[in-house]
């Protein structure tokens, strides 16, 4: 009776044991995994450049367990974003970024990741020199579906608005053109601005209040950024019948035809120097086969070369804008942070 009871018991533990794993089972991934509470900081040290006002955005992120989180945070403005970085080993990031004229309330923002929930820091309130020399800076912002910080699959393109804002245009004498491109892509990603170029004229606003039209707002451009999927099918070799459609044929057997027809011409000849020329015609045969006639000969057998895809992992995207106002060049970039998966 006692080894029955052992027994019973026994079972009964497996299938409570099999009941709870059951029950974690069917528990979202959200009570599974429980994310991280995290706590953001924000110093910034402002200095002069050329005028203007440069803010160094010091930024850290600490995870409730005292361990540095992962990840991209954003620099705000108010409702604009001026940049984005990624976290380093030790959970900071320093974006530099230009300061137009005026007050200005910056926050860091924490996007998360898989372990750690997000955060913002508290608003630094620093003030930007005001110039009379005409300046720009960049803000960012996503074009629905795409977020900010961007996360792509390879295959999948992202776009974001890259507004140009004018910092003391009313001194302009003539027009400001902002040429915009993009670095520090990752291999096999590619950007495009439409338009590349946008103008900035003495009336153009700085700001843009909600419902306003294009004209009453700064330029904005439009960013695509696409990433290359991987190419899983094979491409067939194009179909080639008939020796005359056979280029690497024709390479080979061109040169032989000629050199037999010298070696008739020639065979009253020395013997010695028949024999040397049909040697040295050998060669020249093989030495076309194997160099000049090698590409071709790969590209009808095997076909084209797939692409690769744009590899995983994070990166961080330089965007610039470069410009004139008639007496020295300006250059402004910003920083967006792009996940490949």
């Amino acid at each position: 009776m006692r080894a029955l009871n052992r027994r019973g018991l026994r079972l009964e533990s497996v299938a409570g044991l099999g009941v709870a794993l059951l029950a974690l089972a069917l528990l979202p991934a959200s009570a599974q995994a429980q994310q991280i509470a995290t706590h953001t900081s924000l110093t910034v040290e402002t200095s002069e450049r050329s005028g203007h006002t440069q803010a160094t955005a010091t930024v850290a992120v600490i995870s409730a367990d005292g361990l540095p989180a992962s990840g991209a945070v954003k620099i705000e403005d108010g409702d604009r974003e001026l940049a984005e970085a990624t976290l380093n080993a030790d959970g900071e990031a320093t974006p530099v970024l230009p300061l137009a004229g005026g007050d200005h309330a910056l926050r860091a923002v924490y996007a998360g990741d898989a372990t750690h929930l997000t955060s913002a820091s508290a608003t630094s309130n620093v003030s930007g020199q005001t110039s009379a020399t005409p300046n720009f800076a960049l803000t960012l912002a996503p074009v629905p579906p795409s977020t900010l910080p961007l996360t792509l699959t390879p295959g999948q393109a992202g776009t974001i608005a890259v507004t140009v804002v004018p910092e003391d245009n009313a001194a302009l004498t003539a027009p400001m053109f902002v040429n915009l491109s993009c670095s520090s892509l990752p291999s096999e990603a590619s950007c495009a601005f439409t338009p590349a170029t946008v103008e900035i004229l003495p009336t153009t606003p700085a700001s843009c209040p909600t419902g306003s039209p294009a004209s009453a707002c700064p330029p904005v451009s439009s960013m695509l950024l696409q990433t290359q999927e991987q190419v899983a099918t094979l491409v067939a070799p194009p179909a080639h019948t008939g020796i005359g459609s056979k280029p690497v044929a024709w390479a080979i057997l061109l040169p032989g035809i000629i050199g037999l027809g010298g070696l008739a011409w020639g065979a009253r000849k020395r013997r010695w120097l028949h024999r040397l020329a049909l040697v040295a015609l050998v060669g020249l045969v093989t030495a076309l086969g194997m160099t000049a006639c090698k590409p071709l000969y790969n590209y009808y057998q095997h076909g084209p070369v797939h692409p690769l895809p744009t590899p995983p992992g994070t990166y961080t995207i330089t965007i610039t804008g470069q410009s004139s106002n008639g007496v020295t060049a300006i250059t402004n970039n910003t920083t967006l942070v792009l996940t490949v998966q």
